[in-house]
């Protein structure tokens, strides 16, 4: 034997004397995984991809809904204009209902076509209202 090793065998004799739990067989190293804990949990994630997807439908709707209002609201604009014209071209036709139906001018008128009106008052014909 040489000194190197004699040393090495002495040193590991002292060793088992004054530790009688460990012997001379290597023990087996068992290899311990580490599970690094992770940031969010798995039901973080759940919780946080629910609500992002209710959040997501939430603002698809509200978008939706504020352009059919726009859009209710540009056709309520134009129908309103639309009645705005219809009132004055109303209004206007009235007028001319008025002026054509002045009794001067229909006496006038039946003169230049050859009627004869003899001693009557011509009066303005009112509708009746039932």
């Amino acid at each position: 034997m040489s000194a190197e090793h004699a040393r090495n065998w002495q040193q590991s004799w002292e060793e088992t004397k004054t530790n009688p739990t460990r012997s001379t067989k290597p023990k087996r190293q068992v290899q311990v995984k580490v599970h690094k804990k992770a940031w969010i949990t798995v039901g973080e994630k759940v919780l946080y991809s629910t609500f992002a997807v209710a959040m997501v439908v939430a603002l698809f709707f509200a978008v939706s809904f504020s352009a059919s209002a726009d859009s209710l609201n540009r056709d309520v604009q134009n129908l309103e204009q639309q009645v705005k014209q219809q009132q004055e071209l109303n209004a206007n036709l009235e007028y001319k209902v008025q002026d054509l139906s002045n009794p001067e001018r229909i006496l006038r008128i039946a003169e230049e076509n050859g009627l004869k009106i003899q001693n009557s008052k011509v009066k303005q014909a009112s509708e009746i209202s039932n």
